[in-house]
């Protein structure tokens, strides 16, 4: 388990862009984090990291951002779904088949969607800019 202390976006972006420089391909990324903790942000850096040169916004009302190049990143906002029995409807299957970097914001709901291996990146907000960032397998 991984621990970082973020005291701005600009930092979680970074800290996003060095956990995914060398994330291999079909790595799914559950993340868990308030509403304004940083999550899209943490994407962001991902993105960048994965040597992606796109424009990263969050999927919240799309559900599902795609950013493809040398890699490619899954960028899923599940806070309008109901249950993983919506993700499942709109291809989840499909995406995991496709080798690509997952990276689930609000993945609480839909854990069950989960095989067990995902690396889970949890954001808690410890003040108006600050933030833990702990990264590992299952993290609590």
């Amino acid at each position: 388990m991984q621990t970082y202390i973020s005291r701005s976006e600009e930092e979680t972006e970074a800290i996003g862009e060095k956990f995914a420089a060398h994330l291999a391909g079909g790595a799914v990324v559950a993340m868990y984090g308030d509403l304004g903790a940083g999550k899209t942000a943490f994407v962001r850096g991902m993105a960048r990291g994965m040597g992606l040169a796109c424009r990263v916004s969050s999927p919240t009302f799309t559900i599902v951002n795609e950013y493809e190049g040398e890699r490619e990143l899954i960028h899923f906002d599940m806070y309008r779904l109901e249950s993983s029995d919506e993700l499942f409807e709109i291809g989840w299957e499909d995406y995991l088949a496709r080798g690509a970097v997952c990276a689930v914001e609000w993945s609480e709901k839909v854990e069950d969607a989960f095989f067990g291996d995902e690396i889970v990146v949890r954001i808690d907000k410890l003040g108006d800019n600050e933030r833990r960032i702990t990264i590992g397998e299952g993290v609590d």
